[in-house]
């Protein structure tokens, strides 16, 4: 099980007072020290958080490391393929959310501007994931479209109000991650996951990632990053 470690919310304190620390650039290079297998940054187009310098500094040290999570729009592609990262995640992006609110909407509206976007991703020698809820619909769109990877979105998982609705969402999960082992795409998975709900998402047959932020951030604000991280690892390889 691989574990990509979302450093957003380090950028997002730095940027409260403007200055340069904490550095999402010295949080990376922990977090791969240590055993992450990448890092996700999300570059939104209100750059709230993570910049491009921040893209670009790490890309010296662990370019094939980055896994990029941006809107699909010109200029967040024009960036991708000239930073030539290891992966990008396409996502949908809103004014004003706190956070991505859900999957892309793969429908005839939007699948022409990310079939050009993946188009030009594959060129650049990226691979593509689509940030997708878990429904059989949107697994064979993204085969369609011809995304390497698709990431599960697991809000409503681990937003569950009871066991039954937690139950409910995680067999979804794991239903996608069946159809998507068998249109041959890599499945990885993310939102909300957190050390309480993560156990049960890592042990799905077939999938392959873990897209974690917030909740190793937080983690770290009392017990460190190094010691969040490594709680983290152990429990997604506990199976």
């Amino acid at each position: 099980m691989k574990l990509g470690v979302n450093l957003d919310h380090i950028a997002t304190l730095r940027q409260v007072r403007g200055g340069v620390d904490p550095s999402p650039l010295k949080a990376a290079e922990i977090c791969l020290a240590l055993g992450a297998d990448y890092i996700v940054m999300h570059l939104r187009k209100d750059r709230r958080h993570i910049q491009e310098t921040d893209l670009k500094k790490l890309a010296k040290i662990a370019r094939e490391k980055i896994h990029l999570e941006m809107s699909v729009t010109k200029e967040m592609i024009d960036f991708a393929t000239s930073l030539k990262c290891g992966s990008v995640c396409l996502v949908p992006e809103f004014p004003n959310e706190l956070t991505t609110s859900g999957g892309l909407k793969l429908n005839k509206r939007n699948l022409l501007p990310i079939t050009r976007a993946i188009k030009s991703l594959h060129n650049a020698g990226i691979k593509v994931s689509l940030f997708i809820s878990p429904e059989p619909s949107d697994l064979r769109a993204a085969k369609r479209l011809e995304a390497d990877i698709v990431e599960l979105c697991t809000k409503t998982y681990s937003e569950a109000k009871n066991e039954k609705a937690r139950k409910a969402e995680l067999e979804r999960i794991e239903m996608a991650t069946i159809l998507a082992k068998e249109l041959d795409l890599e499945v990885h998975a993310g939102h909300g996951l957190n050390y309480k709900n993560v156990e049960d998402i890592a042990r799905i047959n077939g999938m392959e990632a873990l897209n974690i932020g917030h909740a190793i951030i937080a983690r770290s604000v009392f017990r460190g990053l190094p010691q969040a991280l490594l709680d983290m690892k152990l429990l997604i390889e506990a199976k």
